[in-house]
Order: C-alpha cells, then structure tokens, then sequence
C-alpha cells in the first residue's frame, strides 16, 4: 500500500456516556458513508456495566476496502465533556473536533470533512453505496433465514444476544418462531425437540452459555439430531470481561460434549463469510444430522463492516431423514446407545457398530470439504512467508498487510472441525510462519502442530481482551520477517 492510498483512510471517533446515543449517532455516520459510496468498518467498544461507562465508536472509512479500524482519529465527536480528555492522545495533527452539536449537525460537519477531503462530492447527484454495513451477527441470522430457518431459541447472553433480537424483528414472516426460554439447558433441549419433529432449529450463546449445554451438545451426537449452533467467544473464564472479545475457546468447542462422536466446527472472519456460514451450519446440520457450530467472537459479532452477501444459496435437504407423523413409520430418539431401530443396546460388537455408523459420517464430510471453502488464501501465495489465522483476526491482519515490508501468504484457515490436514500442510510446508491470535495459549498454532506436524515458529498474541490494531501488528510481523 501506497503512502498515498494511506492518507485516503480516515477515522472518526463517536464517544459519550451510555444513554447518550453513541451507538446511535454511531451508525447514522456509518449509514452517512457507505451511502456516500465508500467502504466502511465500524467497531464498538462498552463497559460491562448494567448502567453508564464510556462508549465509544471508531469508524474508519476509504475509497477502497477497508478491513479494520485504526486508532489514529481524523474526527473526534464528542458527546460529552470527558470524551475530549479520554482521547486527546489518539488526535492526529490537525484532527476535527466536534461537541456540543445536535445529530443532523453532526452529520453536515462530516459531510463537510468528506467534502474537504476530496471523498466524496455530494454536488454530483446520487452516490451508489458499496454493500450493506452489517455486523457479523445479523449477516449470520441473515444466512439462517436464507437456508430455510424454522426456529429459532436463544437465552440473552452478550454478545450473542443481538442475533436473538434481530430474528425476534423477523418471526412473523414465513412462519419463522424465535423463543427465549429461562435459561441455556432450556435452550438446547428445546431445540433438540424442535429438530426432533423437523423443523429447522438453531440456537445461540456465548461460549459460558454453551458450557451448561454440553450434556445435551452429547445427546445431539448421540441421537443423530441436527443442530446449528452459533457459540461467540468473549474473553473468559466464568463471566471474565463480557463486552469484549477473545478466540480462546477454540479447543474447547472441538471438543465440546463428552463421548465421541462427529461435529462441524466452521470460523467465518468477517460479516460475508458469517453470513455463508449461517446457511451453510443449517445445510451441513440436516444433510449429515450432526450439530454444526459456527464460532463467533465479540469483535465480529458487533462489528459492522460494507458487505456483499451471496443471496444463491439453496436450502439443502436430507431425502432419508424420517420424521415424527410420517405414515408407517416409529421414529424412536434416545441418550442410550442404540442400534438402527431405536433400541438400546449394550454388547461389545454392536456398541462398536453403532460408533462405526456415526463415524462413517467422517468419510462423506471430508467429500463435502472438498466442495467447500475450508481454507482461504490471500496476499502472495509463492511467498516464503506465511501469516496463519482463524476467525475475526482476518479484519486487522488483511489491513495489516496493506503496511508490509516484505510478501506475504495470508492463511486462513475456516474450517476447524473437521481439520482440513492436507490444504494446509499445502499452504504452510516449507515457510517461515507467524500465527496470530487472540489468546494466551497459541492454540491454533498448537492444533496445527497437532494435525499436521508443522510447528509454527512465530506467535502474535494478544489477550488483553482488545482487538488487534493493524499498524501496531504490522510492525511486530515486519520485526519478525527482517
């Protein structure tokens, strides 16, 4: 990236108190620019308070894509008095800063600095926008709907809760039901009676929402019924800082449940691909009848960004799947080992049959792999350079690499569970790598060393709960590739 082009990304800065319209005055300047054409990413950041807290809303915006937000501030909104004095130091050289201005004030004065900049010339008639701005959340419940979703069952818990609040909005069209039942265990179990009887179930949490459904997470395995689940990370353990964000419960969704049986683990790192993982956790769920999770984090489910969703997307069904009513037909469902017809069995050879059965299922989701985007690839891919990743650090690592020195082949990896081995062994075989993660432990580096046998040599982690800030992260990974 050009000195120049770099000049041509400008942040905004929107704070105040809770219950001042942050979020609000938020978002109608994000609307503000992708309606004026440009591409947008609108982070947010709140205490884990019930009541007050700093809010604050950084939008960084350009001509071209823009992947993640920047600390630096060209504009500087401030609501409040204590907005000025909490991020003066972020103010660059000749920042704009407004306070003491009503909303449609507000956004003239933005207008007036798109204006100055040479963005945008609002003289010239209509603008087209560039994408919806949509945050990972809503793009997933957005894929949910586009694969036929049915149900709908969730208990609040930050960050999830927006996810349950959006279908809310949509329940009474196309049938779609969205309950919220006392609490997680209800969750679950409600919703393995929902997919029991046919209907198209997904369920939401955060991750200490899906500890307590672990016994039911089993019972899904167990008894072959399918089940999307959206789990989004926060930073942990127990309650540890709700609003904000961490990829440290990667092992644990692999191997969550007790007992052993097939799951899908799927990492969308922006609002597109969350979105195609909606539809794709039903699809997958209902074609094998295997829960299917779609691993979420703070940052991307909040996140808002310029998007373009792949509306193509059919709504696939399993053809020898028997459900509850159909003629002639017992449909038996049980947490007891079981053989073909629903009853429970105990001897060695048929317990060892009932496990080969589930297990076959491992051989036709590798066939599915193939079809499906399970790693993606960006940046150089001859180089002898790789960055490797999972999840919402995509956003600051492809912004990032707009400032690198040296090429590079930026790997990420979407699929979890199953472990695509031979792709990434392709990718990163032979390079010097850096993985970069939101946790204390390195553990997807550790899990490709686990399944591949590659150790990744570099780690960039960051576990302070605060999301990456890509010109911060791309002079640690150019301190590494001198």
């Amino acid at each position: 990236m050009s000195e120049n082009s770099h000049r041509e990304i400008f942040t905004i800065g929107i704070g105040g108190a809770a219950g001042e319209g942050a979020k609000y005055t938020g978002t109608n300047i994000g609307t503000l620019l992708r309606d004026s054409g440009l591409q947008v990413y609108l982070s947010l950041d709140y205490p884990s308070l019930i009541r007050g807290g700093h809010n604050f809303i950084r939008i960084s915006c350009s001509k071209e894509k823009v992947w993640n937000d920047y600390a630096k501030l060209d504009v500087l909104v401030c609501l409040n008095e204590e907005t000025k004095e909490i991020h003066k130091n972020e103010l660059k050289e000749g920042a704009w800063v407004l306070s003491g201005l009503n909303n449609e004030e507000i956004l003239n004065k933005i207008k007036e600095f798109l204006s100055t900049k040479g963005l945008v010339d609002f003289t010239s008639g209509s603008i087209a926008p560039k994408g919806e701005l949509v945050d990972g959340n809503t793009a997933f419940a957005k894929g949910l709907q586009t694969a036929g979703l049915d149900f709908y069952i969730s208990y609040p818990m930050t960050p999830a809760t927006s996810i349950l609040h959006y279908l809310a909005e949509k329940q009474t069209r196309d049938g779609l039901k969205v309950v919220q039942p006392e609490n997680e265990i209800s969750v679950i179990n409600m919703a393995l009676g929902v997919s029991y009887v046919g209907k198209r179930v997904a369920i939401g949490t955060a991750t200490g929402g899906f500890a307590l459904m672990q016994e039911a997470f089993s019972f899904s395995g167990i008894a072959e019924l399918p089940l999307a689940i959206a789990v989004v990370q926060r930073q942990a353990p127990a309650t540890g800082v709700p609003t904000r964000s961490s990829q440290s419960d990667l092992r644990f969704v692999i191997h969550a449940g007790h007992g052993e049986f097939p799951r899908i683990v799927i990492a969308p790192g922006d609002s597109e691909e969350s979105f195609k993982a909606g539809a794709e956790a039903l699809n997958l769920a209902w074609k094998f009848k295997i829960p299917v999770i779609v691993l979420l984090d703070k940052i991307l489910s909040e996140h808002m960004m310029t998007s373009n969703f792949d509306k193509n997307i059919s709504v696939e069904k399993n053809k020898d799947i028997i459900f509850p009513g159909t003629p002639g037909r017992v449909v038996k469902v049980t947490s007891y080992e079981h053989d073909e017809g629903g009853l429970t069995i105990d001897t060695a050879s048929d317990v060892k049959m009932a496990m080969d059965k589930r297990f076959a299922k491992g051989e036709e989701i590798k066939k599915e792999m193939l079809k499906r985007e399970t790693v993606k690839v960006y940046g150089d891919t001859s180089s002898e350079n790789a960055i490797v990743f999972f999840g919402s650090t995509k956003s600051p690592i492809l912004e990032a690499s707009k400032h690198f020195e040296k090429s590079v082949k930026l790997v990420q990896i979407v699929w979890l569970e199953p472990f695509d081995i031979e792709k990434v062994k392709r990718e990163l075989e032979g390079k010097k790598i850096i993985c970069v993660e939101a946790n204390y432990n390195g553990q997807l580096a550790s899990l490709i060393r686990e399944r591949t046998g590659i150790e990744v040599a570099h780690k960039i982690l960051r576990y302070d709960s605060l999301p990456f800030d890509p010109e911060e992260l791309a002079n640690q990974i150019n301190s590494i590739l001198k």
